[in-house]
């Protein structure tokens, strides 16, 4: 991964031939939105968001946009999970097109993770095809979800089966926007920060353990984070856009966290996506040692490290009743990755050490998810 250093803003590019993009990080992005979305040409912008971040970031943004000449049309849907549902995305594409939105327009994805996946997959299929920006509010979706072109919804049969990669013209990531996320949000973010250490590069996990707590106060030790966040996943990115080689290590934690997700029906009061994400990349790592592929060492300094900052690493601290082992193996076997019915992990031989693995047999899954769950 590139080298990491310190600056107010960031500029990262998604380097993609004709579709490349930036990624902007930096304080009040929001309120300069519209400068950055005229430059892109078009003449109606249609805002995506939810009824959260309306409530906070849509005055600004709105008022920016018609600052520099933009028609500015809304929809705004149902905080949470839930909304990544086909009832929602039909309600979304009818907002857009009766709000007359063209194909030489754009929309705006301002929300987090949700909203971001929502929208762009919106984008995809209004018109054939509209321009999207991305204008996440949580550290998750400034960090992952939008970054990579990956947009969707959930089945109810799995997380994300249903989607398209669509990416977007431009990323605006506010960091002055976190500053309003509430604390449990904040960390299930900074799960996927600390996966990128955990994938390749130990350097940063180790700096992670020993500045997390400036990560979380805000200044440029967030910037830092974020902006060597999202170098990691657009390098990724741009070596596997549609995710058939290593694209696929960015689902470290996942497979066992869209499980445990799937078998709590996407109820937000139980597990949010990072929270999963923690789990399973704890997970990821119990099993690693379990199959003899990583030492127990660094599995407890993965617990020891997403515990110090108070983020759930079993299933068991799930609230509520869950399934058996055999639950959470059948929600597994709808996973995206899942290939000539063959579930694909991704292992890891150490810290920074991860790989992709399609040969774990069933009967080794199970008995792990049987101990899991004990």
């Amino acid at each position: 991964m590139t080298a990491i250093h310190v600056a107010d803003d960031e500029r990262v590019r998604v380097a993609l031939a004709d579709r490349s993009y930036d990624i902007l990080i930096g304080r009040d992005l929001l309120a300069e939105a519209g400068a950055h979305v005229a430059a892109l040409g078009a003449r109606t912008i249609g805002v995506v968001t939810d009824e959260n971040v309306a409530a906070i970031h849509l005055p600004a943004v709105a008022a920016s946009l018609r600052r520099h000449g933009l028609t500015v049309e809304t929809v705004i849907v149902p905080a949470g999970e839930k909304s990544k549902s086909f009832e929602t995305l039909g309600f979304v594409v009818d907002g857009l097109i009766a709000a007359r939105v063209e194909r030489g327009d754009v929309v705006l994805a301002l929300g987090g993770g949700v909203v971001g996946d929502l929208a762009g997959f919106a984008a995809a299929i209004l018109r054939r095809g509209v321009r999207c920006v991305q204008a996440p509010t949580s550290l998750l979706a400034q960090v992952d979800s939008s970054v990579g072109g990956k947009t969707g919804i959930n089945s109810p049969r799995g997380k994300n089966l249903i989607g398209a990669f669509h990416q977007p013209s431009l990323v605006l990531a506010d960091t002055s926007a976190l500053d309003t996320l509430p604390p449990r949000e904040f960390r299930a973010g900074y799960a996927e920060v600390a996966k990128y250490g955990l994938i390749d590069d130990e350097a940063f996990f180790g700096w992670l353990e020993a500045n997390h707590a400036e990560v979380f106060a805000g200044g440029p030790a967030r910037t830092r984070a974020i902006a060597t966040s999202c170098r990691a996943k657009a390098g990724v990115v741009a070596r596997d856009e549609h995710e058939h080689g290593d694209r696929a290590l960015l689902n470290l934690g996942h497979t066992f966290g869209h499980a445990l997700e799937a078998e709590v029906a996407y109820d937000g009061t139980r597990l949010i996506h990072g929270e999963g994400v923690a789990i399973g990349m704890a997970m990821a790592f119990r099993f690693s040692a379990a199959l003899g592929l990583a030492a127990p060492a660094d599995a407890r300094r993965v617990e020891a490290h997403l515990a110090a900052v108070g983020l759930p690493t079993s299933p068991k601290a799930v609230p509520g009743p869950l399934g058996g082992p055999e639950a959470l193996f059948r929600h597994m076997q709808q996973d995206k990755k899942v290939e000539r019915g063959r579930l694909t992990f991704i292992l890891a031989h150490g810290v920074g050490q991860s790989f992709v693995s399609r040969d774990v047999e069933a009967a080794q899954v199970m008995a792990f998810l049987e101990s899991e769950l004990a």
